[in-house]
C-alpha cells in the first residue's frame, strides 16, 4: 500500500517541519503541508501545529509509490504523458487506496512529479504529468487558461448525424436525494459549459456512433452529461442514462459486473482521452493515443 507509517527519531527538541525538511529532503512549505494534513503523530496524538516542536520517536505517514510497470508513452524533460487504462484512478482517493497512476508517476520521476489534470477513473486515455514543481505550475495554469486542447473519443447510443455545439450550464449540488454524490446535471443555475461533438462513424448493426468530443470548458463529467442531455448517452455509462436506483447502487459498489454490463451495454465507460495539443517553451506538441479505441469498445461490449 502506498501510504505507510514510518518510525522516525528526532534526537533533540526541534521544529518538526525542519526535521522533516532535513530527513526527507523537502521544502519547508511541503513539510508544513504534510504536518497540517495530519501525517505526524507521537504517542497517538496527531500534531496539528505545523510550527510545532518534536523530540524523540514519532510516527510519520508517508507515501511510498508502488509500480506495476505502467510506462509513460511520451517523455520530455519537463513533462510526460501516460496512456491510462480504464478503471485506474488518477489520484488516490484516500490513504487506503492501494494503487493509482500517481504511484507510477512518482515512482518513475520522483517526489516532485505530479499530475496536472484529471480524468474519470473509468475514462481511458492521455494524462499529462509534470516532472517538477515549476512545470506543474505552468501546465496547470495552461489548463486553466484553455491553452491545452483536449480531444476525446466516445461511443454513443443512436445515430448522430450532424456536429453539435452543446452549450448547457452544468451544476453539481446537494439535495435530499442520495443520488447527488457524483452527479452533475444540466441546470440554468450551473456553470457555463461548452462541448463540441463531431460524428466520425456510424455502426448500424449496433446502432451506435463513434464521436469526437472537444470540451471547451473543463467541468466534471462534462462530456458525459452533455451527451446524455442530447439523448446520445455514452455506452457503458453506469450513472448518466441509468435510473436513480441503479446509479446509486453503482456508486455504492453494490452492483455486480454482470449487472453493470446488462444495464449499460458494456463492461466499461466507452470514453477515451485521445489527444493533447499545446505549446510549451515555444515548441508545439501534439500527443495522440496509440490505443485502438474502437476495438476496445467492441471488446467491452462482448458478454463475458
Amino acid at each position: 500500500m502506498p501510504f505507510i507509517t514510518k518510525k522516525l527519531h528526532a534526537p533533540t527538541r526541534q521544529k518538526a517541519f525542519r526535521f522533516l525538511m532535513q530527513e526527507l529532503g523537502i521544502a519547508q512549505s511541503e513539510a508544513q503541508r504534510l504536518i497540517a494534513k495530519g501525517r505526524l503523530s507521537q504517542d497517538g496524538v496527531v500534531m496539528s501545529n505545523n510550527a510545532g516542536f518534536i523530540e524523540g520517536t514519532f510516527d510519520f505517514i508517508c507515501f511510498e509509490p508502488l509500480t506495476l510497470g505502467l510506462e509513460p508513452m511520451f517523455i520530455e524533460e519537463e513533462f510526460a504523458v501516460y496512456d491510462k487504462p480504464s478503471g485506474l484512478l488518477v489520484h488516490p482517493q484516500n490513504r487506503h487506496t492501494p494503487y493509482s497512476l500517481n504511484d507510477e508517476i512518482k515512482h518513475r520521476f520522483g517526489h516532485n512529479a505530479n499530475i496536472t489534470h484529471r480524468i474519470d477513473q473509468e475514462t481511458s486515455g492521455l494524462v499529462l504529468a509534470a516532472r517538477n514543481k515549476v512545470s506543474e505550475r505552468t501546465l496547470k495554469m495552461m489548463f486553466e487558461d484553455r491553452k491545452i486542447t483536449k480531444r476525446y473519443l466516445a461511443m454513443v447510443k443512436g445515430h448522430l448525424k450532424e456536429p453539435l455545439d452543446i452549450q448547457e450550464p452544468l451544476l453539481r449540488r446537494e439535495d435530499a436525494s442520495s443520488f447527488v454524490r457524483m452527479i452533475v446535471r444540466v441546470h440554468p443555475e450551473g456553470k457555463p459549459s461548452r462541448t463540441f461533438i463531431k460524428p466520425l462513424q456510424y455502426f448500424p448493426d449496433t446502432d451506435m456512433t463513434l464521436v469526437e468530443a472537444s470540451p471547451h470548458t473543463g467541468r466534471q463529467h462534462q462530456i458525459r452529461v452533455h451527451l446524455f442531455h442530447v439523448e446520445h448517452p455514452i455506452i457503458g455509462d453506469p450513472i448518466y442514462g441509468q435510473d436513480e436506483i441503479n446509479a446509486v447502487r453503482f456508486l455504492d459498489r453494490e452492483m455486480s459486473a454482470e449487472e453493470r454490463f446488462l444495464n449499460t451495454g458494456a463492461s466499461r465507460l466507452l470514453l477515451h482521452a485521445h489527444s493533447l495539443e499545446f505549446t510549451y517553451n515555444d515548441t508545439l506538441y501534439t500527443v495522440v493515443s496509440k490505443e485502438d479505441f474502437v476495438t476496445q469498445c467492441f471488446d467491452a461490449m462482448k458478454a463475458k
